[in-house]
């Protein structure tokens, strides 16, 4: 699962627009924007939903779930280690 709030905050950690997602992940533009401007979890073709994860995980970005460790609890995002040095891929 990932949150539309996590989309965000990944691009920006990456330096990536709603574009580059989008083309990385194989999907549309409107796409990545109607997933982006939705509330909470996003909801969505299951296909696509792992497109952009897996297009996220390729640009160094590692999804925080609600129940995974982390600092402070709750969900989030973070560069991997590797991808701190090189963060567009």
């Amino acid at each position: 699962m990932i949150t539309a709030a996590q989309m965000r905050a990944a691009r920006a950690l990456t330096g990536i627009d709603q574009k580059t997602l989008a083309e990385r992940a194989g999907v549309s533009l409107p796409t990545i924007q109607r997933m982006e401007a939705s509330e909470g979890v996003v909801r969505g073709v299951v296909d696509t939903l792992m497109k952009v994860i897996q297009a996220l995980d390729e640009v160094g970005v590692e999804l925080i779930g609600e129940k995974q460790a982390s600092e402070r609890g709750g969900r989030g995002v973070r560069l991997k280690a590797a991808a701190a040095q090189n963060p567009q891929g």
